[in-house]
């Protein structure tokens, strides 16, 4: 068997990899649809031979690995020669396919004690530096020079930042109401960008088309199925991190619903091969005025409805990973929790204030999801939450609660604290 093939979350056909890779295909071939305003149906999964992959390796090699250097488990990564490739590329490119070696913490106040797993230091500030990493080393390794994708911002900076590191030319479509933090680090790397007259899903929607056009490789979420093996890693480095001893829940922002597939893909395949025994539960936490998930999770139907929120990461009307997404919390036992901005701000000046750490509304919105799960589900379990971003990628949710602040002449300070 190849040490890798693709498999349709739908219909369950296989492919190799020459067959999908070589002709540039993204979804299954059989009954892949790609429509607007719609989740993606015919999404690919990469599978493994992992009855030899448990004979050749083990849980306690891959405990003994350092977090964040996915050379340790090259053999469950779709990367052919993928020893001396990566390597080769860390050497002289530091942090393309590195995370964060010290990403777990163990915070704790009052009643409060949970694990976070700190993606806020990757290369380019963000979780999604997971899913960067892999397609670009896959785009090195098949000669590719041109890479898109649509973003709300996170996706887009992680494209450019890792793209100037390696000399291939990126091209960001982001929606109009981007933050300005996030779009400015698109264009200081020297991305070019396009910014799209509507939201996310429209973004998303004319990067494809464009990128169909122009025979650019496409990272858009979800479409190309490195993104969902590249935040897989997230589950590796939690096992790693933990000594094995994964967390019973994990709170996960979700927008379109890649992250906690990928969670869940790496965890399954952990599960598979031995080495855990069950999976936590995954807990999507979404924003209300962007609740797909929350929704199809309820009803077990979708219906696109304009997405808005200030939490822009995880705002998506038509999450195009919507049914990979809802499978990932059923099969856990996990749930959908739905938070309101007001909770979402609240949740990022308690983080800041309580726990030093600046995180943007996203992120934030696990930590108030994390709360509002337990006013009902006794705190005995063990609980992780992904903080995603850094809060100085959205200064504009900053100042929705630090006041402004006006300068004063010296005698009158000094005047003021005499007092």
């Amino acid at each position: 068997m190849e040490k890798y093939y693709y498999k349709c979350f739908d219909c369950g056909k296989e492919y190799t990899a020459k067959e999908i890779e070589n002709n540039l295909v993204y979804l299954c071939p059989a009954c892949g649809l790609l429509q607007k305003n719609m989740p993606l149906r015919g999404v690919l999964l990469i599978k493994y031979d992992y009855k030899s992959i448990k004979k050749k390796h083990s849980a306690a090699e891959l405990l003994n690995s350092v977090p964040g250097s996915i050379e340790h488990y090259n053999y469950l990564l779709p990367l052919k020669g993928a020893e001396d490739k990566i390597k080769g590329i860390k050497k002289s490119t530091p942090g393309i396919v590195s995370t964060a070696a010290d990403c777990l913490k163990e915070l704790e106040s009052g009643d409060e004690k949970f694990l976070i797993l700190d993606d806020t230091r990757n290369p380019t500030l963000s979780f999604k530096d997971r899913a960067t990493s892999l397609v670009v080393l896959k785009a090195i390794q098949m000669g590719i020079k041109k890479i898109a994708a649509a973003s709300t911002g996170n996706a887009g900076s992680s494209l450019a930042g890792i793209c100037a590191r390696v000399g291939i030319e990126s091209v960001v479509f982001v929606p109009k109401n981007i933050p300005e933090a996030k779009r400015i680090q698109i264009q200081s790397y020297g991305a070019q960008v396009v910014v799209v007259e509507g939201d996310y899903d429209l973004a998303f929607d004319t990067c494809l088309e464009v990128s169909q056009l122009k025979g650019w490789y496409s990272r858009n979420t979800a479409y190309n199925p490195l993104t969902i093996e590249g935040k897989k890693t997230a589950a590796y480095d939690i096992f790693i991190s933990t000594g094995g001893k994964i967390p019973d829940v994990i709170f996960i922002p979700v927008g379109d619903g890649v992250i906690i597939a990928g969670l869940y893909k790496g965890f399954s395949e952990l599960k598979e091969l031995g080495w855990i025994k069950k999976m936590p539960k995954l807990i999507a936490v979404q924003a209300s005025g962007s609740d797909a998930v929350a929704r199809y999770i309820k009803k077990g139907s979708f219906r696109y409805k304009p997405a808005s929120s200030v939490a822009d990461s995880i705002c998506a009307g038509a999450p195009r990973n919507l049914l990979m997404a809802a499978e990932s919390v059923l099969k856990t036992g996990g749930e959908a929790v739905r938070v309101t901005d007001k909770e979402i701000i609240a949740a990022q000046k308690t983080v800041a204030a309580r726990y030093g750490i600046l995180i943007e509304p996203s992120s934030a919105a696990a930590y108030a999801g994390y709360k509002k799960y337990f006013k009902t589900v006794r705190k005995e379990k063990k609980s992780l939450l992904l903080f995603t971003g850094n809060g100085l990628k959205d200064t504009s949710a900053l100042l929705k609660w630090n006041t402004k602040v006006t300068p004063q002449k010296p005698d009158a300070i000094i005047k003021k604290y005499k007092r």
